[in-house]
């Protein structure tokens, strides 16, 4: 106590979490890459559409939704494997709120 107020608060992470979300993050501009997207490609092994994904807090469905598209094929996406067309890198960018050449 100070003051005769409590000092502490002791709450589960998820409620916090959700009581104080955290900032939206800062998107560079131009081509720069932010250090957090690189090592979720670097360490995690990671896409940078699934990187970007993950640093902005967004769910799958809240970029493919914004595609028009479904969660599944978003996924597909993110998994890697094939290379992607430039029309749908323009759409994820714009979905995401980056620049096509940040999924280079």
């Amino acid at each position: 106590m100070q003051d005769g107020k409590p000092a502490f608060v002791v709450i589960p992470f998820d409620e916090y979490v959700r009581l104080f979300p955290k900032a939206p993050r800062r998107v560079p501009q131009g081509d720069a890459i932010p250090h957090e997207v690189v090592g979720l490609t670097v360490k995690k092994g990671y896409t940078l559409v699934r990187a970007w994904r993950e640093y902005l807090r967004l769910t799958q469905a809240e970029v493919a939704e914004r595609m028009g598209i479904s969660q599944a094929a978003l996924s597909q996406m993110e998994a890697g494997g094939k290379r992607l067309r430039k029309v749908t890198l323009e759409k994820l960018a714009a979905a995401m709120g980056i620049g096509i050449e940040q999924l280079r």
